[in-house]
């Protein structure tokens, strides 16, 4: 298994983005690796680690999420990997949850997140935003 860390999504996976998506609530899992400085595509100079300028964003993304019909699941930061392999653990995992697919393409195009993602660029190394949903016994479906 190969695993490559992005900022922003390939031409196929925009365009998968834009179908409709599973019915009813998606859970999006963040997998997120900062920078060890902040570098912002303005040029600006700042002295925010990649973590801070982060924060900055999901600050931000919190009330965004709320406006779009969804929240905040969970946050924390990576301290072990129990199992399996991978070369360079990430640094902090993030769930949303979002009433569907739509309301998150959405909410990733409006003016007030485009404002906002500055600081998700500048702080960001990579990441993997994985779309899941509820199902099985976890779920409580049979």
């Amino acid at each position: 298994m190969r695993v490559e860390n992005s900022v922003v999504p390939n031409e196929q996976q925009m365009a998968a983005f834009a179908e409709p998506g599973p019915d009813g609530p998606i859970f999006m899992v963040n997998l997120l690796k900062f920078r060890e400085k902040a570098v912002y595509e303005d040029g600006r100079d700042t002295d925010l680690t990649g973590r801070e300028a982060y924060a900055l964003y999901g600050q931000a993304v919190v009330k965004l999420l709320e406006k779009h019909g969804g929240g905040p699941v969970f946050g924390g930061s990576v301290t072990h990997l129990s199992l399996g392999f991978v070369e360079e653990l990430w640094d902090q995992v993030a769930i949303a949850n979002y009433p569907n697919r739509a309301a998150m393409l959405a909410m990733v195009t409006s003016p007030e997140y485009q404002e906002c993602a500055v600081h998700r660029t500048a702080g960001l190394a990579g990441q993997l935003n994985i779309e899941t949903i509820a199902a099985g016994a976890l779920s409580g479906e049979s």
